[in-house]
């Protein structure tokens, strides 16, 4: 049976890869972010990237790279890839904006929607039903919310004050960007040359109402790779899914 959706779903995707990842050290001292690997995964983070990428129906991606991109080109190289691979570097910073708009540029069909991802994310969730969110509320962008875990233990309390309970870890209360988007064609014409569409764009398309929050769906796995203690704990909660 012939999906209805599928022709306007993305076939292509940017991936952000060229931080720094200064607290991500001493694991960047020698590789970027992306190359980084999860203890116990057997892959670096842009290998999960790239599979998850190609299993959501993407043919081409556009990697932006910087911070010891030879590194993350060499491996590129040498790995059997399942989508096609593109590598663009900055020559100057451009900015997060800047930088997603100069990726963007080099997309193979730049009058199709296409995806985007931060490099440092390890997730799984379906990224057609994402597309089919965005497309249902004529957004030109659509950001991935995540609602991560707060790092430190929490209390409840009664209405006197009394503390009723104490949870480990509790999810937060409040949505983040997730670091994973849907972007509309137009989308790249509305990102600055340099500087950050987070301050400029995006909020632009939100006074408009074109701008969209697709929830993670609960129980998918989220998690964005920014320090050492993200490693371990990636490590340890993937171990318990047996991923």
């Amino acid at each position: 049976m012939t999906d209805p959706n599928a022709a306007s779903r993305p076939v292509q995707a940017v991936v952000l890869a060229g931080g720094q990842g200064s607290r991500l050290r001493p694991y960047t001292d020698d590789r970027p972010k992306p190359m980084v690997e999860i203890p116990g995964t057997g892959t670096p983070i842009i290998g999960h990237q790239l599979t998850w990428l190609a299993e959501e129906g993407v043919t081409d991606v556009v990697i932006s790279c910087g911070h010891l991109a030879d590194v993350l080109q060499t491996w590129l190289d040498s790995a059997d890839l399942p989508v096609t691979v593109k590598t663009v570097v900055e020559t100057e910073p451009l900015g997060r904006g800047g930088g997603l708009k100069y990726a963007a540029a080099h997309l193979p069909h730049p009058d199709r929607p296409w995806y985007a991802t931060n490099g440092d994310i390890w997730t799984r969730f379906s990224l057609r039903e994402m597309a089919d969110f965005h497309t249902e509320r004529d957004a030109v962008a659509t950001l991935a919310l995540a609602r991560p875990r707060i790092p430190w233990g929490a209390v409840q309390t009664d209405g006197f004050g009394h503390i009723t309970d104490f949870i480990e870890a509790p999810p937060s209360t409040f949505e983040i960007n997730a670091g994973v988007y849907v972007f509309s064609p137009e989308f790249a014409d509305l990102l600055p040359e340099r500087g950050d569409h987070e301050r400029t764009t995006f909020p632009h398309l939100a006074r408009e109402r074109r701008l969209a929050g697709f929830p993670i769906p609960q129980g998918a796995y989220w998690r964005a790779i920014d320090t050492a203690k993200d490693l371990t704990e990636a490590a340890r909660e993937l171990a318990a899914l047996g991923r």
